[in-house]
């Protein structure tokens, strides 16, 4: 099977559009009509059942979608291998990292990289930290700069992910001066829900983590607003809007900390790859900047 075939076949899949997948692939809709013929042929079966402009997956197509994601996979691995004995740091890179650590964790390592690997071209997607382990997973990324998952929640992926914590970041209960909380050192936990909070959104690892410390004590929060821009929660809570739970290095002038007694909350950064594909030369000389920060 052909691998140009295999991947118009995964972007018609994604896009449930001919056209559509022509656009990202950068053909025309006639060239990936050819392609989805030109598979179906050699397989002898039809993919996709077109009626009017709707297009849905067969059995067969449904079949085929992990074998080619699996195909592909090994191609580009075997391909990557291949490339790393020649030694050069070049070529594309493909990491994805949250807005959070790319404002405040990766500029410096990232301004370094640049300028000892200028025939490196960074391909950079900021996204939230949950999507990146999906992209890892399906081999669209190679690299997740990221809030790492918690253990009990990695407890429940089968994924062969190898991951490694660069940074500590301390989580600490904020509000703004202004704010009724804000005259109790260490209020209490069932205290502080009584009060409306902006949080990231509830499949986050970080809104995890405040989220377990509460069902814990049965209690309950009420998110008035959510955003999983830390940036924009900071400034909802430094109005005296709400209060939150933020990396304590976006505590500043304005706001105080109000963390309850004998209460303590972190969360990891750093990287994540998968062990079962190989880094390029480009992607492990990154990671060895990123070690040189722990």
């Amino acid at each position: 099977m052909d691998s140009q075939n295999l991947t118009a076949f995964l972007a018609v899949a994604q896009t449930a559009s001919f056209s559509l997948a022509g656009e990202q692939l950068h053909l025309t809709q006639p060239a990936i009509s050819k392609r989805i013929a030109m598979l179906e042929s050699q397989l002898g079966v039809r993919l996709f059942d077109r009626v009017g402009r709707t297009v849905t997956l067969t059995e067969a197509g449904q079949v085929l979608i992990k074998r080619a994601q699996r195909i592909l996979r090994d191609i580009d691995d075997t391909r990557q291998a291949l490339s790393n004995l020649s030694g050069k740091v070049s070529g594309r890179l493909s990491i994805a990292t949250s807005h959070h650590i790319g404002l405040h964790r990766l500029p410096p390592i990232l301004q370094c990289f640049n300028q000892q690997y200028p025939e490196v071209s960074l391909d950079i997607r900021f996204v939230d930290s949950e999507w990146a382990y999906g992209g890892v997973r399906r081999g669209e990324i190679e690299l997740g700069i990221i809030t790492i998952a918690p253990e009990y929640l990695t407890k429940k992926q089968s994924d062969r992910f190898i991951t490694r914590e660069i940074w500590h970041d301390d989580l600490v209960f904020m509000v703004a001066k202004t704010h009724s909380l804000a005259s109790l050192s260490h209020p209490s936990l069932d205290a502080i829900s009584q009060h409306p909070a902006v949080f990231p959104g509830k499949n986050t690892f970080t809104r995890s983590i405040v989220q377990s410390h509460f069902e814990q004590s049965g209690l309950s929060l009420d998110v008035i607003m959510e955003s999983n821009y830390l940036e924009t929660l900071k400034m909802m809570v430094s109005i005296g809007l709400a209060w939150s739970v933020l990396p304590r290095t976006m505590l500043t002038e304005g706001m105080v900390e109000i963390t309850p007694k004998n209460m303590s909350m972190s969360r990891s950064l750093g990287y994540v790859h998968h062990q079962d594909r190989t880094l390029s030369n480009a992607g492990q000389v990154l990671i060895d900047l990123l070690e040189q920060q722990r």
